[in-house]
């Protein structure tokens, strides 16, 4: 018997919105994602964000609806992506106390809702970090007391930002450790596996991209320095 459930997506512009860019992708990946699982979709919602404060459950009248509705047949809200949720922790940690499930396809059906929490966490330091890294740089580089263009002073400024890329690298590593645990806790040995597991699970570099072996090597070689 197939169980019921409440498919979301989401897309960020009217432009997207009109022409489907986006949400072809996301209806696809849901519904191929119900048919394995064995899940019948009795309702989609469509949200198109605009505008800033997006995040803001009640600029999600589409979101607001799929939860009661999830409620009402007893079913969960799947979603193609976590961000197609929401990019911001504290939203998500929100949504998860709705007490309505939700199963992101691209990370499975037996994730734990508190990995939920986590990838969305890993998600916001990454984009954090990187919007960071160059202003801590320069504060950095300020309180050496050197003068911004003065290029006499690169040395010292190249050596001021080294030092908080470093320690930047080293707050991300500690984000994505307990993931990276967790997955060989399943039995993934290789780095190779490992970053492919990153990868699949929606979990980006501290660039944005995607996960290599040595990309992995290089957190796990931090936890041992």
């Amino acid at each position: 018997m197939l169980k019921p459930a409440i498919a979301y997506c989401r897309v960020s512009t009217e432009t997207q919105g009109r022409s489907g860019l986006g949400l072809d992708a996301q209806r696809a990946a849901i519904a191929a994602f119900a048919a394995k699982e064995g899940f019948e979709i009795v309702e989609w919602a469509n949200e198109v964000e605009t505008g800033k404060g997006a995040d803001a459950l009640d600029r999600r009248p589409k979101l607001k609806a799929a939860l009661a509705a999830a409620r009402k047949v007893k079913g969960p809200v799947l979603v193609a992506k976590l961000d197609r949720l929401s990019r911001d922790v504290h939203f998500v940690s929100g949504l998860m106390a709705q007490r309505v499930p939700f199963i992101v396809a691209e990370l499975g059906s037996d994730v734990d809702p508190f990995l939920l929490h986590l990838y969305a966490a890993l998600g916001e330091k990454e984009r954090a970090l990187i919007s960071h890294r160059t202003r801590a740089a320069l504060q950095a580089k300020k309180a050496a007391g050197a003068t911004l263009g003065n290029r006499t002073n690169l040395a010292e400024a190249q050596a001021a930002g080294a030092a908080s890329n470093a320690a930047t690298a080293d707050k991300f590593a500690g984000n994505v450790l307990p993931v990276i645990h967790q997955l060989q806790a399943t039995g993934l040995t290789t780095l190779r596996d490992l970053a492919a597991a990153l990868t699949a699970r929606g979990v980006k570099t501290a660039r944005g991209g995607e996960w290599t072996a040595m990309g992995v090597k290089r957190i796990l070689d931090r936890q041992a320095a």
